[in-house]
Formats: structure tokens, C-alpha cells, sequence
């Protein structure tokens, strides 16, 4: 199986470094550090450089105009270069609710920044002298005494990941990113964020297989019990809740307009007006199970092990899970998720065998 994990960290919890040290060793590819209004992605990163060897380093995400293009650049370089060329750099735009109460930044034009962002990161780390004339910025600035200036560090590239749900955004991760940071992802419904990636990615001259794509999933084990399955995914699903009530204003909530591209209109409606009249409880009973249970690795052994093929049959390349619980719970889920990995890996090898075999026709051996 070619599907790779990823783990969600909080440095904020006890013993994160070891964590990430266990992670490493029960295989996860890379761990992912998360950036809104607590601490930043990058300096808990470079701690986890110090202690491991090989796994991938990401932000998940670095929200764009909390830095400069530039500093985005010189802060990825120093985790790059310390890590020995491991750094991922996850960004974003966040939302006006954070970018303008917490950063003090005008929220506008989001697309038209993530392209220039990268374009000149992708200058910086190319080595070239920074002179760029964008509508968002231009360097140096007109009419002062700036200079166009070349990065000192020792420049290789860094691969960038954009966290993007609108199409328009899809469509410039599909042109200019190495890969894509997603959530609110239904395996069955793939393609409305696989399509505008595809597309962005053809214009480029690029396929869709040229970017990692990457999914954010919880991880939560259950006995056979349907009740139990039921009461996980309850769980999961009240937690959406919070989503769509707070994480935007009443007129843009980019979560929920991905749920409703994908038929959940008007369940995130009445979420979100339910939050809004501060009925909590309600908005959280509101939240259709379907989708804790459908965007999520919920269920016994087994049912989780089909569910890893389900999102690799669709495309997708990563999986990013999160787990709550202690140190201890955490590791013993890692380990048991890797073996499904193991265990889907020979599943899903079994089947093309099959599959290829199946569509050989047998020689013609009569003669005349």
C-alpha cells in the first residue's frame, strides 16, 4: 500500500518530543504542527529536528501575512537546514476572524497572496535576487531605498503544501504546490476537490500524481459493537459543530461551504444557526452522523483497514490522523494503525494481482 501517515502533534502536550521519537519509529512519514492563536509551528518543529532522524517536518499550517513572504522563507530555511533538508511548509489564509483579530491583518484578496507568497518563496529559495512586481507586494518597494536583495543562507528548494478547500484556491495548489493540505473530505466525493486540483495542475503541464495529497482525519478505535461505532462517530460529529458555528463569520465559512459542495447544505445551515442563537447542544445533535463516521478512521480493526483502502482508491496520498488520549494511548493507536497499513498494503497488492491476471486473455494455442 503506497498510502502514507502522517501524525498530528501539539507541543503543548506532555512529552510531544517523545512523541514524535515513537512516531518515527512505528513508521509515520511525518508529523504536523498546527499554527492559530497558541504557539507557532516552526520553533516546536526545529525541537523535533534535535531528536529524530528521519521524519518529515510540516507546518500545518503556517497562516499567510502573519510573516512576510521573505521571513515565511528565512523561518522554513532554518528548520530545512537544521533538519537536514526534512522541512514541509504547510500554508494557509487562515480566515478574516483570525488574520484580523488576532494579526492586525487586512483579510483580502487570499488567492492573489498565496501565489505571489510562493512565487517569491520559490525565488528566495532558488537563490535569485528578490525583485518581484505583484498587486499584493512588490519588492523592493517603490519609490524607496530598498534593494533588491539575494538570500545568504544556503538556498535548496522546500517543498510547499497549500491547505485549500474553494475551487480557486484548488486550482492554484494544482498549478504551484507540491502538494495539498485537506479536510472536510468524503472519499466518495473526491473529486470536488481532486477536479480543480487536476485542472490547475494541467495548465502547468503537470498531472494530478505530481502532488501529495493530504488528508486530515481522526483516529478512533472501537470494539465490533455497532453501538459503539455509533456512540464514536456521535463524537466526532458533535465536534463539527464548533465549525460550523465559529470557525467564520455568518456570511463565509470556507468549512462549511466545502460540506455543502458536497450535499451537506442545509445540515451546516442549521448548524450554524443553532451556534449562532447560542443553542450548543443542539447545534452539536444537529451535525449529521454520517459525517464523524465518514471523515474520519472510526470503527474496529477491520472496518478501519477498509477504510485506509477507501481513501487510497480515491486518490488520496497521505493521511494526517490526529488521537486524542494520553502518551501511552497514542503510541499503542499509532501501532496498531501501521499494521493496517501493513495489513491493507497486502490486501489491496492481492487484488491487482488478481485484477492484471484476470485481464489476460489466454493464448490461442490451436494451429491449422
Amino acid at each position: 500500500m503506497t498510502i502514507k501517515i502522517g501524525l498530528s502533534i501539539d507541543p503543548l502536550m506532555p512529552r510531544f518530543l517523545d512523541l514524535a521519537r515513537e512516531a518515527e519509529r512505528v513508521g509515520i512519514d511525518s508529523v504536523w504542527v498546527a499554527e492559530f492563536w497558541a504557539l507557532d509551528a516552526f520553533t516546536p518543529l526545529a525541537a523535533v529536528a534535535a531528536v529524530t532522524e528521519r521524519i518529515g517536518l510540516a507546518t500545518g499550517i503556517a497562516q499567510l501575512g502573519a510573516r512576510t513572504p521573505a521571513m515565511l522563507a528565512m523561518t522554513a530555511q532554518g528548520v530545512q537546514t537544521i533538519s537536514d533538508g526534512r522541512m514541509i511548509l504547510g500554508i494557509g489564509v487562515s480566515g478574516p476572524q483570525v488574520m484580523e483579530g488576532w494579526h492586525g491583518v487586512t483579510f483580502e484578496r487570499p488567492v492573489q497572496r498565496t501565489r505571489e507568497t510562493i512565487e517569491i518563496i520559490k525565488m528566495i529559495t532558488a537563490g535569485e535576487r528578490l525583485a518581484y512586481d505583484g498587486s499584493v507586494y512588490r519588492l523592493p518597494l517603490p519609490d524607496s531605498q530598498g534593494k533588491a536583495i539575494r538570500s545568504r543562507a544556503e538556498t535548496t528548494p522546500i517543498p510547499i503544501y497549500i491547505a485549500s478547500l474553494g475551487p480557486a484556491n484548488l486550482r492554484i495548489t494544482g498549478e504551484l504546490a507540491d502538494g495539498w493540505i485537506g479536510n472536510s473530505f468524503f472519499p466518495a466525493t473526491a473529486d470536488t476537490f481532486f477536479d480543480p486540483i487536476r485542472e490547475g495542475a494541467a495548465a502547468t503541464g503537470r498531472s494530478l500524481d505530481a502532488i501529495d495529497r493530504v488528508v486530515a482525519v481522526g483516529l478512533e478505535f472501537t470494539d465490533d459493537d455497532p453501538v459503539a461505532v455509533t456512540a464514536a462517530g456521535r463524537r466526532h460529529a458533535d465536534g463539527y459543530a464548533f465549525t460550523f458555528g465559529a470557525m467564520g463569520s455568518a456570511t463565509k465559512n470556507f468549512y462549511n461551504d466545502a460540506f455543502a459542495r458536497q450535499g451537506y447544505s442545509d445540515d451546516v445551515a442549521d448548524v450554524q444557526r443553532l451556534w449562532a442563537a447560542g443553542d450548543r447542544e443542539a447545534a452539536a445533535a444537529r451535525v449529521p452522523i454520517a459525517i464523524g463516521l465518514g471523515t474520519n478512521l472510526v470503527g474496529p480493526p477491520a472496518a478501519i483497514r477498509d477504510q485506509l483502502i477507501g481513501y487510497e482508491r480515491c486518490g488520496v496520498t497521505t493521511l494526517r490522523v490526529g488521537i486524542d488520549g494520553d502518551f501511552d494511548h497514542k503510541i499503542a493507536e499509532l501501532e496498531r494503525l501501521m499494521a493496517l497499513v501493513d495489513e491493507a498494503g497486502q490486501h489491496v497488492a492481492t487484488r491487482s494481482a488478481g485484477e492484471d491476471a484476470a485481464a489476460v486473455e489466454p493464448a490461442n494455442s490451436d494451429t491449422d
